[in-house]
């Protein structure tokens, strides 16, 4: 049960006399939020708002991501919102792809803008010579057209600036135009290569205007919170949010961790006991738990850092008490599970319970096998 004692109701004050959170508090909270200290029953659409997206840097991580979330997921829940044009593909926070809702997509992306403009900066040498205004309205110009594929996008504009580098032609006008991915791809069970068009066309409407902050600082505390303004920095890509935190400061809550960083807090959000029990979870690579806060240890115990990685590569990752714990894979018809300690039986028990569920949810009819192993890297 979640508990809130009266002093954290009250509003945020200085960090000196702010409680302090340990990180199986700091877990536990935001496992919460993350619809992973018990499976939510919101739909597929209200749970991809809720997280402000799921990262998507390839198809299927967005729908293992929501099984684990979520009671009574099936694939075809969010391939059907993605057909129907209810979410969509795009770069946003981190110059990363996430899913998110259509409304999210005309909203955050604009917010995050500034972080493609700095992107942009990093292959302006091979940019010399050539219009960005220009190059903008002849790339909207090509996609809504018809979509293009990068490829087809870089000769298309390489025609105009041949003395340009092509491959930063291309960079320039994904960091100058929000451009989403057009379905079959990102559809369940189906495959295409990523071909792109604008957002505006795709949705058919146009953007908003890129939004104060404000109401996306409260949203990332709702679902990633309690949290320091560097870590909603991490999460998106952004900088100079410090403004923002104190002109909400009246509205918020403040305590510190264990390092004595200041987090933020909304007043009324979930703060479960430290106790409170953690299932096991099976999450994707490139899950948004590991990768949206500047300080992981609420999640990833200090001696396990990096062990979910391997140079660019992520691996899946499992939860055991609510901590990275292991990683894992699909091996044709196997669920191969390597844990990083020894697992009681009881725990092991609970791991193989949790795998044959999520089995049963994103491979229905599959006859599998699960072992404990070692997962092949590379």
């Amino acid at each position: 049960m979640t508990k809130t004692s009266p002093a954290t109701r009250k509003p945020a004050g200085t960090t000196a006399t702010a409680p302090v959170l340990n990180p199986r508090a700091l877990n536990r909270a935001t496992l919460d939020r993350q619809l992973l200290l018990r499976r939510s029953t919101l739909s597929a659409k209200a749970a991809v708002r809720h997280l402000l997206g799921l990262q998507a840097q390839n198809v299927r991580p967005p729908y293992y991501a929501l099984a684990a979330r979520l009671e009574g997921f099936a694939p075809t829940d969010l391939s059907r919102l993605m057909a129907d044009r209810e979410v969509v593909r795009i770069v946003t926070m981190r110059s990363t792809i996430h899913t998110h809702t259509a409304e999210d997509c005309l909203t955050l992306r604009p917010l995050v803008q500034p972080a493609r403009d700095r992107e942009l900066g990093l292959f302006r040498k091979g940019l010399a010579g050539v219009d960005l205004d220009r190059l903008a309205a002849l790339a909207r110009e090509l996609v809504e057209a018809e979509p293009r594929t990068m490829k087809q996008l870089r000769e298309a504009l390489l025609a105009e600036w041949p003395g340009a580098d092509p491959q930063a032609l291309a960079l320039a006008a994904r960091c100058l135009l929000p451009l989403v991915q057009v379905t079959p791809r990102g559809l369940w069970g189906r495959s295409g290569q990523v071909a792109l068009t604008t957002a505006e066309h795709w949705l058919g409407r146009p953007a908003e205007p890129a939004p104060a902050p404000d109401a996306t600082v409260l949203r990332y505390l709702a679902a990633f919170g309690p949290a320091s303004v560097k870590d909603m920095q991490t999460w998106a890509g952004l900088t100079r949010l410090r403004a923002t935190f104190e002109r909400l400061r009246p509205r918020l809550v403040t305590f510190r961790d264990a390092n004595g960083v200041e987090l933020f807090d909304l007043p009324d959000a979930p703060r479960p006991d430290p106790d409170t029990p953690a299932p096991p979870r099976f999450l994707p690579e490139f899950d948004n738990l590991l990768l949206s806060h500047a300080d992981r240890t609420r999640v990833v115990p200090a001696d396990l850092k990096g062990r979910s990685w391997a140079g660019n590569q992520a691996y899946r990752t499992l939860l055991v008490d609510g901590f990275l714990a292991g990683v894992w894979t699909l091996e044709e018809r196997t669920l191969v599970i390597e844990p990083f300690g020894t697992l009681t039986t009881g725990r092991r028990k609970e791991v193989t319970e949790e795998g044959e569920r999520m089995l049963a949810v994103m491979h229905p009819g599959t006859a599998c096998d699960i072992r404990f192993g070692t997962v092949v890297r590379g």
